[in-house]
């Protein structure tokens, strides 16, 4: 094993074997095999949660948000898929979950969630002002937090089994005013997973196997540069409706 006593203050720390560049690229081209099996399975197992059932939770449950108490049907700002991340920060907490700031420093840009008609949110048991704090400390204003302390929230809708102590992520679907759960994960659960791979609706794009009737467009047709979204994009307005089409801003939502 080739290895080096000089890499970033470690000793002896273990590198690849040298090849010829034939070789690397034979080993390449075997790995890619691997890999593209594991996208296309990802895919298979993103379209089998995309046929999870769902189960009606309580809408009114409420945590406290930057106005007050808000109930989880206003969690959703109008749009009709909810993520929600069960953060640990507990209350005088001065040492923050590692893993869970981890995660906040990899939750994307919140836009292209919106453009599809996905909201995403945090809640903790840490009262709403030490959240509020620990989330512009961690350079991300942009995400909403919640506190549930004092309340039935993170007790009913926390998916772990190892209390609600741990961490997890809870994903809602609304259907006028009544709430869904449509999946939950917690542990390594969300460990290289796309969020948007998480949510009920999926990409909604046209590579994707979802039933029948669920909202699609052609594939790689959203994106754009997230500041280049309109306001009615980023309501989730324009997400293709399940007949295909696409929302205009000008229509009621249920």
């Amino acid at each position: 094993m080739t290895t080096t006593t000089t890499v970033r203050s470690h000793a002896d720390t273990a590198v690849p074997r040298v090849v010829s560049e034939e070789d690397w690229l034979d080993a390449r081209d075997q790995l890619l095999i691997a890999e593209k099996a594991h996208t296309h399975g990802g895919d298979a197992v993103a379209a089998q949660r995309r046929r999870l059932p769902m189960t009606e939770v309580d809408a009114s449950l409420k945590a406290i948000g930057p106005d007050g108490p808000t109930s989880l049907l206003g969690m959703f700002d109008g749009r009709r898929q909810l993520m929600v991340y069960h953060h640990m920060l507990e209350p005088d907490d001065e040492h923050p979950c590692p893993g869970c700031s981890a995660f906040t420093d990899h939750v994307p840009h919140l836009a292209h969630l919106n453009v599809k008609d996905v909201t995403f949110a945090m809640e903790a048991a840490a009262p709403y002002e030490q959240f509020r704090a620990y989330m512009d400390r961690m350079g991300r204003p942009d995400i909403p937090v919640y506190s549930s302390a004092g309340g039935r929230f993170r007790e009913e809708l926390h998916p772990s089994p190892h209390g609600t102590g741990s961490f997890g992520l809870s994903v809602f679907l609304r259907d006028g005013t009544s709430v869904y759960r449509t999946y939950s994960t917690y542990s390594r659960g969300m460990d290289g997973v796309a969020l948007i791979d998480l949510t009920p609706y999926g990409r909604q794009e046209s590579f994707e196997d979802s039933p029948e009737g669920w909202p699609q467009r052609e594939t790689y047709s959203f994106g754009k540069v997230h500041t280049d979204y309109t306001a009615d994009e980023l309501a989730g307005l324009s997400a293709p409706s399940t007949t295909g089409e696409v929302y205009g801003g000008n229509q009621p939502r249920g």
